[in-house]
């Protein structure tokens, strides 16, 4: 089973592209954005992150790219897909990021203070 459950804030704005699929006109959103979430145990004092990669298609991707803005407070739960590509200096480069199956507000717009 592949499956992850995240809740953190938004380090930026989505990035957000249309894509073409195949020779139809129909076009695909797709919306990447970073997540900043806090690791439970504090090290040294100090509170520490991990910055996760994540991937909305379609519908998600269109919510993401309307109501998500950075600082925005966000549960998520998806699965993680790894792959690889060849950058323009000609090496391997490996990604890993969560595709998006579900995505939540995670505090009131009160709370986020807006």
């Amino acid at each position: 089973m592949n499956k992850v459950i995240l809740m953190g804030r938004l380090t930026r704005d989505p990035d957000v592209r249309y894509t073409q699929r195949n020779s139809s006109q129909e076009q695909t959103c797709i919306a990447r954005y970073t997540l900043a979430v806090d690791r439970r145990f504090k090290r040294d004092g100090e509170q520490s992150a991990d910055f996760i990669g994540c991937v909305a298609f379609g519908r998600d991707a269109e919510f993401a790219e309307k109501y998500f803005r950075q600082g925005t407070k966000i549960a998520i739960t998806g699965r993680i897909q790894t792959g690889s590509y060849t950058n323009r200096d000609g090496q391997k480069v490996y990604t890993t990021d969560v595709v998006i199956e579900e995505q939540e507000f995670a505090e009131s717009k009160k709370a986020a203070g807006g």
